[in-house]
């Protein structure tokens, strides 16, 4: 058992407290308050961490950690298919041993970055689950799915993805599923992968209204994206309204359902998705990167839906200097401040803790401290000034001091 004291805790959901304590047994948190009345024990570890503030782990809602390495790899694209085009090039390229270095080095980034639970797509299942012991990241895998055409009947197809995860020793509570997009999956595939996924309880993640190429194939049957896969899938879907719509018309949208990006709305999206309970991941530094309209927040928030932060893939931002770039929602969490200066410090530390956790089905045991929580902490230094300490936090930049992840450091704090 270790008490952990801190001049400032921010649990996160409830008030900041000036010297308070945290009180750690195994892998959960069991006290959190003001230090003068923490509970006293000789069975305790003290530890004094500090001028720091103490918070809950950050969850990243979408992540590609296979791509990591592929930051600078790619030419800056004329547009979203030309993007698509090179990156699938680029995979086509690499060994399964490229995968999962690169893996390894996005979870490496994450947790300096004070990220202790990530949603991440896998699009190379034999990584799996090999790599989950590799880090004491909590990382929650999504399965890709990509089917255009295929011979085989979406029923058959779902079902062998099923029995595949499912044999995955180890796999409880970290299963989800990918469908990558409603342009490279079929809708009756989405369907059956839809009802796999109620079935097992288990969490949909899919890229949504991306890009301006997307929501014209859909809307309107034209565009770059609708020219270049017209030969490579059955195009009667389009035409037929927004890609929101189409995922409603296959029974996929439902508070299960994690859409990534949702740049582009018509009119009654952000209503259909508020109806279903269907939360939206935005990643900043991917949206630059692209250049997309700006994002639709007000209109999502408005409508009340659950909106989070997500890195998405270092193939898909800009290298700031010389430096290349890392995983970081510090880094997500300025880009959408600057963007969104009426957005309030603490709505924005939710999008990266309260609000994932809630996306995530795990409301209570990630993304805050409080009783019966998972010990998953990070430490950052008080900054001089009159800041508060949420306002500190948004601002952090660079590497966090401390990570704790289950009750174990794995970034050990200065001087403990």
């Amino acid at each position: 058992m270790m008490l952990l004291r801190a001049r400032t805790l921010l649990p996160v959901g409830r008030s900041a407290l000036d010297n308070g304590a945290v009180l750690v047994s195994g892998d959960r948190v069991r006290w959190i308050g003001p230090w003068a009345e923490a509970p006293r024990s000789g069975a305790h570890k003290v530890m004094d961490l500090g001028d720091v503030v103490l918070l809950p782990g950050l969850v990243d809602a979408h992540c590609h950690l296979d791509y990591t390495a592929m930051a600078g790899k790619l030419p800056r694209p004329r547009s979203f298919p030309d993007w698509i085009k090179a990156i699938v090039a680029l995979k086509a390229s690499w060994t399964e041993a490229d995968f999962a270095a690169s893996w390894q080095t996005g979870a490496g980034q994450l947790l300096r970055h004070g990220v202790t639970t990530v949603a991440d797509v896998e699009s190379f299942p034999a990584l799996l689950p090999r790599l989950w012991y590799t880090t004491p990241l909590r990382v929650l895998s999504f399965r890709e799915i990509i089917s255009l055409r295929s011979a085989v009947p979406p029923a058959h197809l779902a079902e062998a993805i099923e029995t595949e995860w499912l044999r995955l020793p180890d796999g409880a509570g970290r299963f989800g599923l990918a469908p990558h997009a409603p342009y490279t999956t079929s809708g009756p595939v989405l369907d059956e992968v839809a009802r796999i996924a109620q079935r097992r309880g288990w969490r949909l993640m899919t890229h949504v209204a991306e890009s301006e190429a997307e929501f014209e194939m859909f809307m309107y049957r034209q565009g770059p994206l609708y020219d270049w896969l017209k030969s490579q899938r059955d195009m009667a879907d389009c035409g037929r309204g927004s890609p929101i719509a189409h995922l409603e018309r296959f029974g996929y949208l439902d508070a299960n359902l994690i859409a990534v990006h949702v740049n582009y709305l018509a009119r009654d999206d952000a209503r259909l998705l508020s109806r279903y309970g269907v939360h939206v991941v935005h990643c900043p530094r991917s949206h630059d990167y692209f250049r997309h309209l700006a994002f639709p927040r007000s209109e999502l928030t408005a409508a009340g839906v659950n909106l989070c932060l997500g890195t998405d893939s270092l193939a898909s931002v800009r290298a700031s200097g010389k430096a290349r770039p890392e995983l970081s929602l510090f880094a997500e969490m300025a880009l959408f401040a600057r963007n969104h200066p009426d957005v309030a410090p603490s709505d924005i530390l939710a999008m990266v803790t309260l609000n994932p956790a809630r996306a995530l089905g795990q409301t209570g045991i990630i993304g805050e401290l409080a009783p019966d929580s998972y010990a998953d902490l990070i430490v950052i230094p008080c900054r001089d000034g009159g800041d508060d300490p949420v306002s500190a936090v948004v601002a952090h930049e660079g590497p966090v001091s401390g990570v704790m992840v289950g009750g174990e450091w794995v970034v050990r704090p200065p001087g403990i």
